[in-house]
């Protein structure tokens, strides 16, 4: 088959589906942003979008709909391109609807059957949007918001001839009619290398190797921000420190905001630790900003225990990654979590807005290692049985593809 796949920062989700269907014989291509940097073995395409600024007062409600569907327009023109100058026609398209890159490939190739990434569908209640008061107070026009943003990705579901979604959660998301569409299997973590391993190390800026054994908590997430939870982590940690004079935080993210909106002023990484900085033992707490995946892995490898906070949102990779390593993960008690984690079985679950519970609970797992292996053993199994890349998910998404493509008797 004749395979492209469609990402503005591909090879994004497709990291591990696109080679697989090489090794299968198909022939995969790529279509991406020129500005994208990643690199791939797999042949690409780039377009170049350059959006015209768009005026929230005339678009309003529409402005998230024009924003992604400019995008749209500026896919399907190089794909007109590659159909019209190079006699390019794919079998099976697989893309990304959040961006609207999706939305008018059918129009170029009519005859192409489209596979969407279905990641989130947003919700005016029971998501993200009003969850967190502190930030968002929840208010009618915040539903309607929400409501307005949902245009691009029911239409690239609809135009669509499959849906994939990684997490049952998030295709529960999506409307009912368009719910049926949707094939949920997680994007999957290698389990070779997500693995306990007694030798592991990390040394830290400064200078200080940790040890696989060591008394450290670790918190992770792409950027520093309240949706993953940033601000409870921070207020919990004075308490812990204090019981744990031996306790190692290390705190990876970067200071850009992925999720939400933007603080008032300088960063959210700041903002929360100038709060509570004066109560703790800033020699203990590492900032280690955005790092290389295996000083990634290899902390997971040292890490006693992992915080995983978030809104009722995206399920981040990191902490089925940390759950593979071996690791106590405590987390928090929201639908998308608990749909992995089972409290005192594999896991621990917190109260988001608990910051006396997760205190608590943190000290404890970080205060008796061994009480907590049959967790930290348990939480392995589950990502090996249910979320493991080579023996699970690859093969379910090699399928999806493979059965949509044209059947030859």
């Amino acid at each position: 088959m004749k395979v492209l796949f469609v990402h503005q920062n591909f090879p994004g989700q497709f990291l591990h589906l696109a080679p697989a269907l090489v090794a299968r014989g198909h022939d995969c291509r790529a279509l991406t942003d020129s500005g994208n940097a990643r690199q791939s073995p797999i042949p690409t395409w780039r377009y170049k979008h350059g959006p015209e600024k768009v005026d929230p007062a005339a678009t309003r409600l529409g402005r998230n709909y024009t924003t992604m569907s400019d995008r749209g327009v500026t896919v399907a023109r190089a794909a007109l391109q590659l159909r019209e100058k190079e006699g390019y026609v794919p079998d099976v398209i697989c893309g990304h609807s959040g961006w609207g890159e999706t939305l008018f490939l059918k129009e170029v190739w009519p005859e192409a059957k489209l596979l969407v990434y279905a990641e989130f569908y947003y919700r005016g209640r029971g998501a993200d949007v009003g969850f967190d008061r502190e930030f968002s107070p929840p208010t009618f026009d915040q539903v309607m918001i929400a409501q307005g943003r949902t245009a691009h990705l029911g239409q690239a579901l609809a135009h669509a001839d499959r849906g994939l979604s990684p997490t049952f959660w998030q295709a529960s998301t999506y409307p009912a009619p368009l719910r049926q569409m949707i094939e949920v299997v997680f994007d999957g973590v290698n389990t070779e290398v997500m693995a306990p391993n007694p030798a592991a190390s990390v040394t830290l800026p400064g200078g200080r190797a940790l040890q696989a054994g060591d008394e450290v908590l670790t918190f992770v997430n792409r950027n520093l921000e309240p949706y993953r939870g940033y601000h409870v982590f921070m207020r919990a940690l004075p308490e812990v420190l204090a019981a744990r004079p031996e306790a190692q935080v290390v705190i990876v993210g970067g200071n850009e905001v992925s999720y939400g909106a933007p603080p008032k002023e300088g960063t959210w990484k700041d903002s929360f630790l100038n709060e509570v900085k004066d109560r703790l033992d800033l020699s203990r707490v590492h900032f280690i900003g955005k790092v290389p995946y295996a000083t990634f892995v290899a902390l997971m490898q040292v890490s006693r225990v992992h915080a995983y906070l978030t809104y009722p949102f995206v399920l981040s990779w990191s902490m089925m990654e940390a759950m593979a390593a071996g690791c106590l993960v405590v987390g928090a008690k929201v639908p998308p979590v608990e749909e992995v984690i089972r409290d005192g079985l594999n896991g621990r679950l917190v109260d988001f807005f608990d910051v006396p519970a997760w205190s608590r609970t943190l000290t404890e797992c970080l205060a008796d290692p061994a009480r907590f292996a049959p967790l930290r053993a348990a939480a392995r199994k589950t990502i090996v049985e249910r979320y493991d890349l080579a023996s699970v998910c690859l093969p379910r998404l090699v399928a999806l593809v493979e059965g949509l493509g044209p059947h030859k008797t």
